[in-house]
């Protein structure tokens, strides 16, 4: 039984494919259309799927859509009618085109568009259904986990109607119990804020979460007293007096402003302090509606396991208190928790709702290392292409030099294996460093990445060794909790408030990333080294070896290791010029 998972039209577009419910592959489409957070239909994503699986489209047998395009229509219909005659209407008019188009019609549109790209047809016993978005969310955090019971709290911008949603799960059935329905929505309140303090919606939110510790949460009581209305079960409402977003394409009106006493912050300007109190302030209010929620559905459940999923459970700062604070006592966060997951959801929720199929008790994402992978016939003539310089090195040789360069101060661009899916990488598409060295968050934002100086590094660390440096209680191989760092021998990795997002690695999960870690504490007597995507700003994470050698030609990276390809900088003759303008992320 061949599944293919699709989100797409929106933001985030993915393709997932799985086989008798084994996760065969899974990417989001912005690594081949090299556009961040694509919405397009995924046909290159499904394009990959395929190939990797080794299949063909008469070969699929259910595709399963994301989210149902007519209950959202509907949504968006109520939604202008409310407001209407006196906001809206350009923007209405502006998307109904799209939706007589295709997006009403999608299961002809799927079919026409996949038969179209491929030159072949589906077969015509091939099914094509629709999940709902918090129901696919939902499946891919839940049926991707180890737990066969679990709580599930789904929290995002909006789906069709649901903004939060709470579910039980057991088995291979998911029971919902309680949503919260736009506009009230806690995904957009974050949003609002984020393009407030001058950061890019959908995209920015990294940075209000990473620039809040360099703040003082004194605005906490003006947002809760007139922005949002919160319950102690967590649930919410929005004062929609202070935004625009359910029919406008801005996030706030001039009362937003006016409250907070200050205009919204100009993209690339310098960061004053009131805004670094506004993202200390929101995050707070986020947290404490987040962990009443959690407390909540554990109180209503009884479940020890908490799943997490929709672009919220990104937020590894709150993800960690619900950790320390909700009463479960594991939690699971689907690394591709935003849209993108949603392709992987839909299908698990086919496999084992619809089909009535059993669900397993280990992780099954695989380390999310379910992308594209390179022959070393693919890389060598890559890098023959483009003349490059290199040598290739027997592993022992290649860690034995890349531990030294590291801790030489050099910068590693370190391209391995599969891709990962979603918007962490966790050590196959990674940039690493060594975390000692004070001037290197600087020299990574400035020279490499190119953003801002304030934004923290990510340490990854040995799964053994976590406790010498880290207090976090449990394993975190997806890089979606925070951790206190103990002592002051991290300066690089080590934010504001003494805190790292950690990510935890093992010889079975990455062994060579482990092996080069542990050759690394060999060489220094630290087991933990940075890691941050192998990209720069405004582009996506890098597929491909080629995207690899262009990013390390034009950015400040000493080093590209590729398989067991070793490429330094100063043998290069080609031209390295460096970009200084970057798309606004």
């Amino acid at each position: 039984m061949v599944i293919l998972g699709i989100s797409s039209l929106f933001h985030d577009s993915a393709a997932a494919l799985i086989k008798d419910g084994q996760i065969l592959a899974a990417a989001q489409e912005e690594r081949f259309s090299r556009k961040k957070h694509d919405h397009v239909f995924p046909v290159q994503s499904i394009e990959y799927c395929l190939e990797q699986a080794q299949l063909s489209l008469s070969d699929i047998d259910i595709v399963c859509f994301y989210e149902k395009p007519f209950v959202k229509f509907e949504r968006i219909i109520e939604t202008y009618i409310s407001y209407a005659p006196f906001h809206g209407f350009r923007s209405f008019i502006k998307s109904i085109p799209s939706w007589l188009h295709f997006k009403l019609n999608l299961k002809s549109y799927i079919r026409k568009t996949l038969n179209s790209f491929f030159n072949e047809a589906l077969s015509e016993k091939c099914k094509v259904l629709f999940s709902s978005h918090h129901l696919s969310h939902a499946g891919s955090a839940y049926f991707a986990s180890p737990y066969t019971s679990a709580a599930i709290l789904c929290v995002d911008g909006v789906g069709e109607w649901e903004t939060t949603s709470t579910w039980q799960a057991s088995k291979n059935k998911i029971t919902p119990i309680a949503n919260i329905n736009f506009p009230h929505s806690l995904g957009l309140f974050y949003s609002s804020f984020t393009s407030y303090c001058g950061f890019k919606v959908n995209s920015g939110e990294y940075k209000l979460m990473g620039l809040a510790p360099y703040g003082q949460p004194i605005f906490t009581d003006l947002i809760k007293s007139h922005i949002i209305h919160i319950q102690e079960d967590g649930s919410f409402k929005l004062n929609m007096n202070y935004f625009c977003f359910a029919t406008e394409t801005h996030m706030f009106n001039e009362l937003f402003e006016e409250i907070f006493g200050a205009k919204a912050r100009r993209p690339e300007t310098a960061i004053l302090q009131h805004y670094k109190d506004i993202a200390a302030s929101v995050q707070a209010v986020l947290e404490e509606v987040l962990l009443k929620l959690a407390k909540h559905l554990y109180q209503t459940t009884g479940e020890d396991n908490l799943c997490l999923a929709g672009g919220v459970a990104l937020n590894c700062v709150a993800n960690t208190r619900l950790l320390n604070e909700s009463g479960f006592k594991s939690i699971w966060v689907q690394p591709a928790a935003g849209d993108a997951g949603g392709a992987l959801g839909a299908a698990l929720n086919v496999w084992h709702m619809y089909l009535g199929q059993e669900k397993k008790s280990e992780d099954q994402m695989q380390g999310s290392y379910l992308g594209p992978e390179y022959s070393d016939d693919q890389v060598l003539l890559t890098l023959k292409l483009e003349k490059a310089n290199f040598e290739k090195l027997s592993e022992p040789v290649l860690l034995e030099r890349l531990a030294k360069d590291l801790s030489q101060g050099k910068t590693v661009g370190w391209f391995q294996g599969r891709m990962e899916y979603g918007p962490r990488a966790l050590g196959h598409r990674s940039i690493l460093a060594d975390p000692r060295d004070a001037d290197m968050q600087k020299k990574l934002n400035l020279d490499i990445k190119f953003r801002e100086s304030f934004r923290p590094f990510a340490p990854v660390t040995l799964d053994a060794e976590q406790q010498k440096s880290f207090s976090l209680k449990t394993n975190s191989p997806y890089m979606l909790f925070t951790s206190p760092v103990r002592g002051n021998h991290l300066p690089a990795v080590t934010h504001i408030d003494g805190s790292a997002r950690l990510q935890t690695v093992s010889a079975k999960s990455n062994p060579k990333l482990f092996s080069l870690i542990f050759a690394f504490q060999q060489l220094t007597s630290c087991s933990t080294l940075i890691n941050t995507s192998f990209n720069v700003r405004g582009e996506p994470i890098v597929r491909s070896p080629d995207e690899a050698y262009h990013c390390f030609m034009n950015s400040g990276l000493d080093v590209l290791v590729i398989h067991n390809y070793y490429l330094l900088k100063a043998w290069q003759t080609g031209s390295t010029q460096i970009k200084r303008e970057f798309e606004k992320d």
